[in-house]
Formats: structure tokens, C-alpha cells, sequence
């Protein structure tokens, strides 16, 4: 790490100084905060007359005690129910309850309750809960039908006689297609994986191979190549995943027998991960449960990420329309994160159109932490974040098993990977595959930066063979078999000679060599740029004519975040060697994984998070083009993703806010949210996710329809300047820098209602700036008699006592107009109560410290009148005042308690949280 930078964001840290309580930009409403939740349980609910109370009163004895919606849940007899299970609000007990209360209550047959979840760790802890309850047996527990999908239909085709074998290994399928791709010329266009995947969400949505999309020319390429595994795996006697599903709908089709058979063993079913569901398994679910439908469906459309692999939000948003019977219950108490993290969740989620309306409430006590990073670029993002985490473990205030960083791509996790692996955290990747530098479209270019500075690499020369459209295995023999014989400075050479080349392939091969000897004189990154410039975009684009795809958008995100790694070297030598270390410490990495990593801390996508929770969370490239995703705000959409035309970019776009919404809900204590201004050389705005919950307050107190208050009505946020801080002498009208952020933003471009209310000034490039982190300051042009403050002294310094005041209120005041109606004595009284409270919550005291107070004036003379006289005497206290405006009480603040910013209380009537204020009391006497 460079020492300036290190120095500085330690500095920064110990001044409190590098995260803030909101994001740059933010709009004049408070951080939210979410509802408390109610306190009574199933201790307080059932009473001891009810049938069914020693059951509860059995499983609080295993320290579980249910809530009223979840009670609900539990007793739900016959008939379809629509759990809508938010964000840690206890689901996984809900489902085990009910199935114990079923055994119990019900006195139902274990092996008539069916439990379907997606993953067999998922299905193995609800069997260990189950069997964990006081009163259920291990036998019972066994005897419920706690299945994956898979393994439940591979049960039913495998009693009707189906003997194909299972392809568990995934190193088979991803061999032979690798193979089938090679044969085809697509190995550099497309990934095993991704085709296998795309194989994966076509069956899925069980389209037959007619109806498999061809909309774009990499989708028709793909297409043989994908029959011809199918046609393997049937010559082989072989069955993937997909294949049991299919296999098992063909069945019920053909043989009503069966399906009759399955429908009498299964009473009660009960589905986890609702939204997750494909067609296909949805149609399964709907075939088994008919025509009793005692169908338990538990889910949440808010977490819908999953559109890729075919779920569909509309099996939540329509359950009814297909169940008119069912019943809805809302399970909306969180028992995971803090108050403050709960609220912004909440906010975040409510700007989505297509949901099902609902507030969750916060089950525990904790605030939470949130707060907010605006570094410079993805580089200081990393430097920052990790400086900041190891001062935390270092401390002792966390370990890095508690900690997890989240990001919207693969690709994004370049900078935090390299700054792990360099500087020897403990970390545990999960999803990618390899190393960002050994990437199929990487690895060319580099080759050809490798040739730029020796030529007789002959590793490179083979693998810059391809994009001369040149079979490696033929092209690599014909320049060995040359070089025994001769050996030359450009070994590529060779090729000119070969008889199968023609002559525009040789045409292109002097070019070629020309260009890889001009890029000695390049930096790095201008070199990748030529490099994609002269052919290497074009040679993406003849795999993928199609102008706009998803697929090509992910390629363009790798290359361009490949120039980004580049930008902070000088030559190719030194990029290059940088480059091998880090793959040397990758491998070394890779061979020395231990299986024991749980002090480990965990760098992960927001899609694989799903399901998890950590203490500590910090969200990274909160920023536009990253999330929202840049393919998502593409008014027609792209051509090769489910969500096509103007309704498609809509539904992409609230689906990337559902993303935002589970990675904000994965953090339990602490969440750090880092919004970069530079995005790969391009100047960024932070994310319209995290902007809006400060700009209008969407969501609801309560899950029942209601107006919105007034208070909550949207105003324009304040424009903050974006510009990198001057540094240099003063002018006439000196320049007063008001420390605002770490970083900033300036208005978000696509949101209409943000319009600058000034010129903004051209941002200078990140090339162009000091290597320290960056801060932006809010620049406030005023003629005063000082010399300008530099940029590290208005980060790391308060703001001098002579900077003038610029705060909402008093702008509005002045702006104010003439006719305006007067506020009433209660809008009065409770604008008084807001500012005092603010100033106590400040540690500030009401009378200002540099002005001595005013002497208390002389009682007023009994023989004189005075209608003052007449009323009582009365007197401001500092109070909790309840957030609920239907509910008036309010308590009377203990002295300890107004000097104490992390206090907090709940209303002793309602349970909803306590603001600090003031209410006025008589004095008697």
C-alpha cells in the first residue's frame, strides 16, 4: 500500500472522518429508522384454556417463542396459505413448527407432511430443528418428508422404472461440453458453464429444443452445440438435474396413476423459497397439491434475484388468482438486523411498483450501524475498506469471520481480491471460478503485452493464435517444427510460410505484429486500449454481432475493468510482473485451503449472500452502472435477457433493487455501504437506491393501505459540487470549503426531480489527481478576508467557527413566501421540540457558550395587570416523544439520558421508537 494513502485513511479514521451517516448527495430527510415490532409471544397469545397451549408452552421450553403472525402460520389447518416471509423473520422456524404442530396438534401422519426446499442443507436442518423439539421423536422427525425437488422426483421416476444414471459430478457435463464447444470454434465465446446454464433456464422454463431462443447470432450458434449434448447424454444412458424434473412432469402427463399415487401419500405440503420456483417446478408443486391444495407456500417477491435461472415473482404476486381460496399471512417482525439497517431496507425496497406492500418491523433492541464511503475510485475503495477492517480485528472489536463484502458482479471483486490476496487476509471467495487474470477473454491480451516485450515468448505466441483466427494446436506445431530449423526474433513469423494461411490471414499477421511492437512505447493501459481498439472488440463482435446483449456487456465490463487495473502502472514490465505475483499467491492460495474457515472473512456476489447473514456487511459499487447494473437502465433492454422492451427495463430495474434490498438485509449489527465516483474511468453517481430512502419515505407504519404522511412528501436534495477540491492560490471572492463527505456526488442524472441548480464544473480524471484519497468538499463561493483551506485540511479539520451557516431551514425561511399560511401553535410546538431535541442529541447545549446568559427579569409587580400573569407558569423538558402519530404519550428524559447520543427508548403503550424532543410542564408551586 502506498504510505501517503495509508497514513491518510488511518488519519481519517481515527477523525472519525472516512465513513458518514449519509450518502453524498442525500436528500433533507433522516436516516429511517424501522418500527419496533410487537413484544408479545405465544406466552402472552395462547392462554392455558386453549386446545392447543401445551403445544407452545412445549416448544418455548426449546426457546422458541412465535410471534402472532407466525402463530397464525403454525395453526393454519386446510386449504392454501401465502406465508410472505420477509428478511429474517423467522421462516425456518415457522415451517418446522408447523410440521411439529401437524404431528402433534393435528395428530397427522409424518409420512403425509412433505417439506420441498432447494438445497439439501436447507432440507438437513429442517430435519435436525424438527428433531430438536421437545416431544417430536428422531423416528417422526425422519418419517417427514423434509426433500429437495430433485431428490423427491428422482424417488418418483426412479419407482416407475426410469435407470438412467445422475450426473453428480459437474466435472463430466463440463468436459464433454468443453469438448463439444471446441469442435464447434465457440471455446472463446462461450464458458461450459455459461452454456450449461443457459441449457439449465431453457429446460426450465420447459421449452422444448424448437422453442429454445435464438435472438441473437451467439444463441444460434449455441444451439447445435447444445442438442448435440443432449444427444450425448441419451446415447449415454446419462441425466443431469433438469432431466429428473422434466422426466417426472412427463410422467404425471402420461400416467394420472402416478400422479394419484403421489397426491394420496401427501397431505400437507409445504414449499420454502416460494420466489425461487422455475415453471417447472412450480407446474410439479401445482400437480401434487390438486385438488385439496393444502399447499403451504413460503415466500418473499422482494428477494426475487433469481430471474436468470427462470423464477418468477408473478407465482407470489398472483397467488390468489390461482388459489381463490387462500388465505395471506404476512410474517413481518425481523429478528436479524438493527433498527437503522431495517429502515433503510425498508425504504429501499418500497420504490419498487410490482410487490406485494410490507413494512417489516424490528424484533430486537439493537440500532444497528449504517453508515456510508465515497472514495475516488474502486482502487481507494479497496484501500480504504480494508485498512478499515484491519484496524477493527486489530482492535479487537471484530473478527474477520464476522465480516463479509458483497458486490453486484464477478468482476467488480478485482481490486478486493488482489488487496486480500496481496496483504495475506484470511478470505474465502465464493463463486468464481479462477483467477480474473486467467479469464478466457484476459488472457489474450495480456499475451500480446507479454510478445510487446519479448518476442520470443512462446507460451504468448500460442495464445494470441486464436484472434488471428488460427488454430492454436496447428498454428503452435508449424512455428516448433520452424523454429528447429531456423529460429527468428518474431517466431509469429513462421506463419507466412504456412500453406493453409491465405493471403488476407497474412495480411493481418503483419499487421498484428506491427501494432504488438508500437505497444513498447504505451503505458499499460493505453496499450489494452489499442489492443482493443485495433481488433480485439471487433473480434468479440464477430462472435456476437448483435448490438446490445447482456453477454457482450459482461465481456466489455471485464476488458474495461482490465484497464482499470492497468491504470496504476507505468510500464508494461511492472503491470505484467504485478500480474504474476498475484497469480503465484492465487495458486499457492488455492493449494493450501483449508477446510477450516470459519475466522475467514467472506468476499462474495449479493446473489450468492441470499439466505446468509453476518454481523458486519459492506456493500461495495453502490454506484450507478454498477447497481443499478448498467445493462438494467438500457431503455429497450438487451436482446438476450428475459426482461426485453420498455416494461422490460422496468421490471430489470426493480429487480436490481430487490438485489440491493437482500444485501442491505444480510447485515445484522454493521453495514457499510461504499459508493466510488469513478467507475472504470468514467465519472459515477451514487446509486439511486441508496439516494431515495433520504429523498421521500415510501413505506408504510403498518401492512394495511395507508396515506402518506405529509412529512414524508419528496423534496429536491440539496446539488453538492462533485469537483475535485482546487489546490492552489486564492482568488479575489476566496473559496470557503465546507467538509460535507468523504467523497460526493453530483445530481443523478436520471432522476428528473434533481436538476442542478447550478453549473457544475468539469470533474478532473483520476489520472489527474493525487495519489492520496481523494475527498470532495462543497464549494461555497463567499468574499471573506482567509486564505483557501487545502483538501486534507478540510477532511481531517472542522470547518472554522467563521464559515457560514448554510442549513435547510434557514434557506427555506428566507424563501418563504409572503401569503404563506401561519404554522399553528401544535406545527410550532412540535418544530420547537425537533430543533431543541436535535441540539441535545448534538451535545450541544440550548444557550450558546460564547454568550453569557441573559439575566432573568424582575417578577412583575401584583398591582400591575398583566394577562401573562393570569396563566400558569410553564417550562420546556427534554422528552421521549413517540414516533406514532395516533399515539400521544410521551416520557420525561433522565438527565444522563439527554447527554447520551446512543440512547434509544420504545413508547411503553405502542412499542414504536422514541424520538428525543421537548414537552412543555407546568411549574407548580
Amino acid at each position: 500500500m502506498n504510505c501517503l494513502n495509508k497514513e491518510f485513511v488511518i488519519t481519517a479514521m481515527n477523525n472519525h472522518k472516512l465513513f458518514t451517516t449519509k450518502p453524498f448527495g442525500a436528500g433533507a430527510l433522516p436516516m429511517p429508522v424501522a418500527p419496533a415490532g410487537s413484544v408479545l409471544t405465544s406466552k402472552h397469545l395462547v392462554s392455558p384454556n386453549e386446545p392447543d397451549a401445551a403445544f407452545f408452552r412445549m416448544i418455548e421450553k426449546a426457546g422458541i417463542s412465535l410471534n402472532e403472525t407466525q402463530i397464525q402460520a403454525v395453526r393454519h389447518d386446510r386449504g392454501p396459505l401465502l406465508t410472505l416471509a420477509g428478511a429474517g423473520t423467522g421462516k425456518t422456524s415457522v415451517l418446522t413448527c408447523r410440521a411439529a404442530y401437524l404431528l402433534k396438534v393435528r395428530q397427522v401422519d409424518p409420512r403425509q407432511i412433505l417439506l420441498v426446499t432447494f438445497t439439501s442443507k436447507a432440507a438437513a436442518e429442517m430435519r435436525e430443528r424438527l428433531a430438536d423439539l421437545p416431544g417430536i421423536s428422531a423416528v417422526e422427525a425422519k418419517l417427514v418428508g423434509a426433500r429437495t425437488f430433485h431428490s423427491l422426483f428422482l424417488q418418483v421416476i426412479r419407482q416407475e422404472g426410469c435407470e438412467d444414471d445422475l450426473l453428480t459430478d459437474q466435472r463430466r457435463p463440463h468436459f464433454i461440453m468443453k469438448r463439444l464447444l471446441k469442435i464447434a470454434g465457440l471455446q472463446e465465446a462461450w464458458e461450459p458453464e455459461t452454456a450449461l446454464s443457459r441449457l439449465s433456464a431453457w429446460k426450465s422454463s420447459m421449452l422444448s429444443p424448437e422453442e429454445w431462443p435464438a435472438r441473437t447470432s451467439m444463441e444460434q450458434q449455441l444451439k447445435p452445440v447444445l442438442l448435440q449434448y443432449e444427444g450425448w447424454k441419451k446415447a449415454e444412458g446419462k441425466m443431469d438435474f433438469d432431466d429428473i424434473l422434466l422426466e417426472a412432469h412427463k410422467l404425471f402427463t402420461r400416467h394420472p396413476e402416478v400422479l394419484e399415487r403421489i397426491r394420496r401419500q401427501y397431505a400437507y405440503i409445504m414449499v420454502d423459497e416460494f420466489q425461487d420456483t422455475n415453471p417447472l417446478q412450480y407446474q410439479l408443486v401445482r400437480m401434487i397439491a390438486e385438488p385439496d391444495c393444502n399447499l403451504m407456500a413460503v415466500g418473499d417477491d422482494d428477494q426475487t434475484i433469481y430471474t436468470f435461472n427462470g423464477a418468477r415473482q408473478a407465482y407470489i404476486l398472483q397467488f390468489e388468482q390461482q388459489y381463490p381460496a387462500a388465505r395471506v399471512i404476512t410474517l413481518d417482525v425481523n429478528y436479524r438486523s438493527g433498527s437503522s439497517i431495517l429502515g433503510l431496507a425498508n425504504e429501499v425496497i418500497s420504490h419498487n411498483e410490482e410487490r406485494r406492500p410490507k413494512t417489516l418491523y424490528t424484533g430486537i433492541r439493537e440500532k444497528g450501524t449504517v453508515q456510508y464511503l465515497s472514495p475516488l475510485t474502486t482502487d481507494h475503495e479497496a484501500e480504504a475498506i480494508l485498512e478499515h477492517i484491519k484496524q477493527q480485528v486489530g482492535k479487537g472489536k471484530r473478527k474477520y469471520g464476522d465480516i463479509a463484502i458483497l458486490h453486484r458482479t464477478a468482476s467488480y471483486s478485482r481490486a478486493f481480491f488482489e488487496r486480500l490476496l496481496m496483504e495475506d487476509i484470511p478470505f474465502v471467495q465464493y463463486g468464481n471460478s479462477d483467477l480474473f487474470y486467467r479469464h478466457w477473454l484476459i488472457r489474450p491480451v495480456l499475451n500480446h503485452l507479454r510478445l510487446a516485450l519479448n518476442s520470443r515468448d512462446m507460451k504468448a505466441c500460442e495464445g494470441v493464435l486464436l484472434t488471428l483466427y488460427i488454430a492454436k494446436e496447428k498454428g503452435a506445431s508449424w512455428i516448433r517444427e520452424k523454429e528447429k530449423k531456423k529460429a527468428k526474433k518474431w517466431p509469429l513469423i513462421h506463419l507466412m510460410d504456412h500453406p493453409d494461411l491465405k493471403e488476407n490471414q497474412k495480411e493481418k499477421l503483419m499487421e498484428r505484429l506491427k501494432m504488438i511492437k508500437s505497444l513498447q512505447a504505451f503505458k499499460p493501459e493505453e496499450a489494452i486500449r489499442q489492443i482493443r481498439i485495433k481488433f480485439y472488440d471487433a473480434f468479440i463482435d464477430a462472435y456476437d454481432p448483435e448490438p446490445d446483449t447482456q453477454y457482450k456487456e459482461t465481456l466489455k465490463e471485464m476488458l474495461d475493468e482490465l484497464e482499470t487495473s492497468a491504470r496504476r502502472f507505468t510500464g508494461l514490465e511492472e503491470f505484467l510482473g504485478f500480474v504474476d505475483r498475484i497469480t503465484d499467491k492465487y495458486m499457492v492460495m488455492e493449494s493450501l485451503k483449508k477446510e477450516d474457515e470459519s475466522d475467514a472473512l467472506k468476499l462474495m456476489t449479493i446473489h450468492r449472500s441470499k439466505g446468509l447473514e453476518f454481523p458486519v456487511v459492506y456493500l461495495i459499487g453502490a454506484s450507478e452502472r454498477v447497481l443499478p447494473h448498467s445493462t438494467s437502465l438500457k431503455k429497450e433492454g438487451c436482446k438476450d435477457n428475459r426482461f426485453e422492451g420498455e416494461h422490460g427495463a422496468a421490471a430489470a430495474l426493480e429487480e436490481e433493487r430487490r438485489l440491493a434490498y437482500v444485501a442491505v438485509t444480510r447485515a445484522k449489527e454493521e453495514l457499510y455501504i461504499s459508493s466510488p465516483g469513478y467507475y472504470r474511468g468514467k465519472q459515477a453517481h451514487v446509486s439511486r437506491f441508496i439516494l431515495q430512502p433520504f429523498e421521500s419515505r415510501r413505506s408504510r407504519v403498518s401492512n394495511t393501505a395507508q396515506p402518506v404522511p405529509a412529512s414524508a412528501a419528496k423534496k429536491p436534495s440539496a446539488i453538492q459540487d462533485r469537483s475535485m477540491p482546487e489546490m492552489g492560490n486564492a482568488s479575489d471572492k476566496k473559496t470557503v470549503r465546507t467538509q460535507v463527505y468523504t467523497a460526493g456526488y453530483g445530481t443523478n442524472s436520471s432522476q428528473p426531480e434533481r436538476k442542478a441548480r447550478h453549473d457544475q464544473p468539469k470533474l478532473v480524471s483520476p489520472a489527474a489527481s493525487v495519489t492520496s484519497l481523494s475527498v470532495y468538499t462543497h464549494t461555497v463561493t463567499k468574499s471573506l478576508d482567509r486564505q483557501p483551506v487545502s483538501a486534507v485540511d478540510s477532511y481531517l479539520k472542522p470547518a472554522p467557527a467563521a464559515a457560514p451557516s448554510f442549513s435547510i431551514s434557514s434557506i427555506e425561511k428566507k424563501e418563504r413566501p409572503e401569503n404563506k399560511p401561519k404554522l399553528t401553535k401544535e406545527e410550532k410546538a412540535d418544530r420547537a421540540a425537533r430543533m431543541l431535541a436535535a441540539k441535545i442529541e448534538s451535545g450541544q447545549k440550548s444557550a450558546s457558550p460564547s454568550r453569557p446568559a441573559m439575566p432573568a427579569k424582575p417578577a412583575a409587580s401584583s398591582s400591575t395587570p398583566s394577562v401573562a400573569a393570569a396563566k400558569p407558569a410553564s417550562k420546556m423538558v427534554p422528552a421521549w416523544v413517540c414516533t406514532d402519530k395516533t399515539c400521544k404519550s410521551w416520557v420525561k428524559m433522565e438527565e444522563r439520558e439527554t447527554v447520551d447520543r446512543n440512547a434509544s427508548k420504545d413508547c411503553p403503550l405502542c412499542k414504536s421508537p422514541m424520538r428525543k424532543g421537548v414537552r412543555s410542564v407546568q411549574v407548580r408551586g
